[in-house]
């Protein structure tokens, strides 16, 4: 590697090393506040955390944005760390789907729509004609 791509690297490594510390000292700050406002429960499955198991207590983001921290916490709830990966896997679930899941009014081929019952009213009309 040549002495000027060393340099970059270096750089680049400091950079990354920084952002880290400054995201860590963000968190950790949020983190505080979050445990002095809420209970320590998870709010999905209602496990409750104290001593050591207290650190499998995370903040989630409701807004999934972690640069949006109101002090009054209203963009933070508390997850124990398995409800806090399911709910970032449905996020990047739904991102991957493109949002589009069923009944949201998206339209679908007319081939693949199955429609047991068409004709049902016409059918019913009838019987209630021949009565």
């Amino acid at each position: 590697m040549s002495q000027k791509a060393q340099k970059e690297k270096e750089k680049m490594d400091q950079i990354i090393a920084e952002a880290r510390r400054n995201r860590q000292l963000q968190e950790n700050t949020y983190r505080e506040k979050a445990l002095k406002l809420f209970p320590w429960v998870c709010g999905r499955c209602g496990r409750e955390f104290e001593g050591k198991k207290l650190r499998e207590l995370t903040v989630h983001h409701r807004d999934h944005n972690h640069d949006n921290n109101p002090p009054d916490g209203s963009n933070w709830e508390l997850l124990c760390i398995y409800c806090h990966d399911n709910e970032h896997s449905r996020y990047l679930d739904a991102e991957w789907h493109d949002g589009i899941s069923p009944g949201d009014g998206q339209e679908t081929p007319s081939s693949s729509i199955n429609t047991p019952f068409a004709g049902l009213a016409e059918l019913l009309k009838g019987s209630k004609k021949s009565e």
